[in-house]
């Protein structure tokens, strides 16, 4: 299973995500993330992704959820990502477009879900309320319908 970041900056009422340009889910409207690198912590692997895709540095970077990403078609072949979701306080500097992404942002009050995963309406809530999370998505295998999902709230991380 492939390890992997995202991490959304929310401040000032406003949600900072990406329009993936290249990719795993290019099009769509995400939080900057990547694999986690050989010698990277978590952490640290959530704030390079967003300097590398955004050119800014995220402040008071924060995890609260970890997911489990299974992407299966009809033989049931899987494709299968653990996400470290992490939530940032701020960013220093300016976001700028990338190879990889297109700042967006949008209020905290309507996340542009309709043009995200299926699954960010189930666990993003819970990222922007602040509440740790941990959950499991299987979706088919280009990512366009979910096929089952569980989420517990309020939990930790060892």
């Amino acid at each position: 299973m492939e390890e992997c970041t995202v991490c959304h900056p929310v401040f000032d009422g406003e949600l900072l995500s990406i329009r993936k340009r290249r990719g795993v889910g290019e099009g769509k409207i995400v939080g900057a993330g990547g694999t986690v690198e050989a010698g990277d912590t978590v952490r640290e692997a959530a704030i390079r992704e967003v300097e590398e895709e955004l050119r800014v540095t995220p402040a008071g970077v924060e995890k609260l959820g970890e997911v489990d990403f299974h992407f299966r078609d009809d033989t049931e072949d899987d494709d299968s990502l653990f996400v470290h979701v992490f939530r940032a306080e701020g960013i220093d500097g300016e976001p700028e477009q990338t190879p990889e992404a297109v700042p967006r942002w949008d209020p905290v009050s309507q996340p542009p879900y309709e043009e995200m995963w299926p699954d960010d309406r189930i666990w993003l809530p819970h990222l922007l309320d602040r509440r740790r999370f941990r959950g499991t998505f299987v979706l088919d295998d280009d990512g366009e319908s979910m096929r089952f999902y569980e989420v517990e709230l309020d939990v930790t991380f060892g």
